[in-house]
C-alpha cells in the first residue's frame, strides 16, 4: 500500500471542488457546498481528505461528514471514496485510513455508498450483466471486515442515460410511446423554462404535496428551501418548471458536477387535465437536453428499485424512467465499518428511533435559526 499519501485538505471550498471534479466517481454529494448544506440542517461537521500518489497528483478523496450521537461519533462519506476502482492497492490503501480513522475516533460506524456497479440490467433477461469490477471491490470490503449497510441512505439503483450519443440517438433509445409523450404535452401547450430563486416556495409546496399524494418521506419546507436555493447559488443545481397557460405542472431540481447530472428532486401536479398533457415526460426530456448542452456524460435518474417486483416502492417510478432508454445500473450500496461491533448493533437496533429523534432536532434547530 506504499506510493500514496494521506492529509487533509484545508484549502478553500472552490478548490476542494476543482480538486475532486474529475476523478473518478467524482459526485455532487461530495462537493463543499454540500458538506456546508449538511452542516447547516442536520449539525454534520465536514472533513475533507485527499490522498496522492508518488508524483503528487490527487488520486482520491472523500468528504466525510461526522455527527455525534451522545458521546460517539457517526461518520458518513455520501457517494465516497471517489477513486478509480480499478486500483484495488488505492482503494485497500484508501479504505486502511478510513478505517484507522474510524478506530482512532471511537466511532459508531463509518459508512460510505460509492457509485461502483454490481450489476447493470434487468434481472432474468437477456440484458442482466455482472460487473467483475464490482464484484472485486464487494470481496475486498468483505475481507477487510466490512459489513453491507441494513441503512440505505442514498438509492442505491439508478437508472442512467448515456448522453455522449446524439439527440437522435437518445429519442431513438427511448420506446415509441414514449417518443410519442416526450413531444406530445410541447404540441399541446407544455412550456419548460429555468427556475429563479423566486419561483422556490412553489416548487416546495408542490413537492411536498406529490410526496403526501405518493406515500414518500419528506423533510419541512424550509429543509428544500435552504438546499435549493444554496446549491442554485454555487452553480451546482439547476431547476426546470413545466407549466400550462402558466400553471406549474411538474418541477425538476438537478444537481451536476464532474461527468455527471441528476434528477434529485422533482414533483408534479395532481391535476389530471394537465396531467393528460404529459408535462413530466417533456420535462425530463428538456433536462437531458440540459445536460447534453453542458457537457454532462451520464444522466443520473436517480432511483429504481431495490427488489425487482411490484411491490417495491419505486416500482411505479421504475415503469415511468425505464422507457426513456436508459441502462438499469445496480450499485454495490452503502457498507459500514464499525470498529465497536456490540455498540454498532444496538445502534442499528435503535436506529428508527434515533432517526425520529434526529428529525425533530433538525427542525427545532431550523426553526431556531429562521426565528
Amino acid at each position: 500500500m506504499s506510493g500514496y499519501t494521506l492529509a487533509r485538505f484545508d484549502g478553500s471550498n472552490a478548490a476542494w471542488d476543482e480538486a475532486i471534479r474529475r476523478l473518478p466517481c467524482a459526485h455532487p454529494l461530495q462537493t463543499a457546498a454540500w458538506g456546508d448544506f449538511k452542516r447547516r440542517n442536520g449539525g454534520w461537521q465536514p472533513e475533507k481528505l485527499i490522498w496522492r500518489d508518488s508524483n503528487g497528483t490527487v488520486c482520491a478523496a472523500a468528504m466525510i461528514l461526522t455527527r455525534r450521537l451522545g458521546l460517539l461519533p457517526v461518520l458518513y462519506a455520501p457517494k465516497a471514496p471517489m477513486l478509480d476502482y480499478r486500483n484495488l492497492a488505492l482503494l485497500e490503501r484508501v479504505l486502511s485510513d478510513l478505517e484507522r480513522l474510524a478506530r482512532r475516533r471511537l466511532a459508531l460506524q463509518l459508512k460510505i455508498d460509492p457509485d461502483v456497479v454490481q450489476y447493470t440490467g434487468e434481472p432474468n433477461t437477456d440484458s442482466w450483466r455482472d460487473d467483475p469490477d464490482g464484484a472485486a471491490v464487494v470481496a475486498l470490503l468483505e475481507r477487510r471486515g466490512w459489513r453491507f449497510s441494513p441503512e440505505q441512505v442514498q438509492f442505491k439503483n439508478t437508472v442512467l442515460i448515456d448522453l455522449t450519443r446524439s439527440e437522435e440517438e437518445l429519442l431513438a433509445a427511448m420506446t415509441q410511446s414514449k417518443r410519442r409523450k416526450v413531444r406530445y404535452g410541447v404540441r399541446h401547450g407544455v412550456t419548460i423554462r429555468a427556475a429563479t430563486p423566486a419561483d422556490l416556495p412553489a416548487m416546495v409546496a408542490l413537492y411536498l404535496e406529490t410526496g403526501k399524494r405518493n406515500n414518500f418521506l419528506t423533510r419541512p419546507a424550509d429543509y428544500y428551501l435552504d438546499e435549493w436555493r444554496s446549491l442554485m447559488a454555487e452553480g451546482l443545481a439547476h431547476a426546470l418548471i413545466a407549466e400550462i397557460e402558466g400553471r406549474m405542472a411538474a418541477h425538476a431540481v438537478l444537481l451536476a458536477f464532474g461527468r455527471k447530472c441528476l434528477y434529485f428532486n422533482g414533483a408534479s401536479t395532481s391535476d389530471n387535465e394537465l396531467r393528460k398533457l404529459m408535462p413530466a415526460d417533456a420535462l425530463q426530456w428538456e433536462a437531458m437536453r440540459w445536460a447534453k448542452a453542458r457537457g454532462f456524460a451520464i444522466y443520473d435518474m436517480w432511483g429504481a428499485p431495490t427488489q425487482f417486483e411490484e411491490s417495491d416502492p419505486l416500482w411505479n417510478v421504475w415503469l415511468f424512467k425505464r422507457d426513456f432508454g436508459g441502462r438499469l445500473t445496480w450499485y454495490i450500496g452503502a457498507w459500514d465499518f464499525a470498529p465497536l461491533p456490540p455498540l454498532y448493533w444496538l445502534y442499528m437496533r435503535a436506529m428508527p428511533r434515533l432517526r425520529a429523534w434526529l428529525r425533530r432536532r433538525e427542525t427545532a434547530q431550523r426553526r431556531t435559526a429562521l426565528a
